[in-house]
């Protein structure tokens, strides 16, 4: 397929051989390097989120510029979780094609969902902290805080199936974009085939997840911090869960189904076939 198209990337069907086999690995990684490396994709991801709120934060920017450039900005996280290796929850909801190939249990499907997602989260809280004590938000003369804030009040302000809708067409970007990487052979193949597909979610307004992880939790922490000018109350754990329930939800069923089941469908060996 690559030689009919005339570029060097693995075919589709190549591809999804290799997501499967990458995918049973992935489940059965032990559990102390599969929650460190959850870890660092939880920060990957917040280091992108921070990119982008830089970019969001400019007043002199239109919006559409605001969006494409900090979609294009945010590309980072996944960049590195890619190339420099990492176990990102939504990225890992393909792993429902090896699950439906029937080459990993529903067991260490949900095992490596669940310590991924809260690797994740300590990656992705852990930045955070990090970035509230390096003073970072005081940047653009706070105009960085208060874009934060302002981010993440609109995030837990959203309706239940506002949130889930918004989460699942977020992973299908996602999800294609981890799809295409794997077609890459070079660290420019994989970043090119990265780029578009997430500054496309971002700039559509989408929910991230892990993003949110960072998003939100930062904002919690600049709301009340006397230093940055800010008094707002309306951003708690309360409203956290409030978004991250319906935008995992929807993570799910966007990468593992409309993606992942989808692909399966098309280019399903079933088991003991295609060797």
């Amino acid at each position: 397929m690559s030689e009919i198209f005339g570029f060097d990337a693995f075919s589709h069907k190549e591809i999804a051989a290799r997501v499967e086999t990458v995918g049973v690995a992935k489940a059965r990684l032990p559990l102390i390097p599969m929650l460190m490396l959850s870890v660092l994709a939880g920060a990957f991801i917040g280091l992108g989120a921070l990119y982008f709120v830089i970019v969001k934060s400019d007043p002199s920017l239109g919006f559409a510029a605001k969006q494409v450039l900090g979609g294009v900005t945010f590309s980072l996280g996944l960049i590195l979780v890619v190339v420099a290796g990492a176990e990102l929850f939504t990225g890992n909801n393909l792993l429902a094609m090896a699950w439906a190939d029937r080459k990993i249990s529903t067991l260490e499907l949900l095992r490596n969902w669940v310590i991924v997602c809260v690797g994740n989260f300590i990656g992705a809280a852990g930045l955070a902290l990090l970035v509230f004590l390096s003073r970072h938000p005081d940047m653009n003369n706070g105009g960085i805080a208060q874009e934060y804030l302002r981010i993440a009040a609109a995030k837990v302000a959203l309706p239940f199936w506002t949130a889930f809708f918004k989460g699942i067409l977020c992973n299908v970007l996602v999800c294609m974009a981890v799809w295409m990487a794997f077609a890459g052979r070079s660290v420019i193949d994989k970043a090119v085939a990265i780029i578009f597909p997430i500054s496309a979610f971002v700039a559509a307004g989408f929910e991230h997840s892990v993003a949110n992880m960072y998003l939100i939790t930062l904002a919690m922490l600049l709301q009340n911090f006397d230093g940055m000018g800010v008094t707002t109350t309306t951003i708690t754990w309360v409203g956290f869960f409030a978004n991250l329930v319906p935008v995992i939800l929807g993570n799910i069923i966007g990468g593992s189904i409309l993606v992942g089941l989808v692909y399966h469908l098309i280019y399903s060996r079933g088991p003991g076939q295609g060797k």
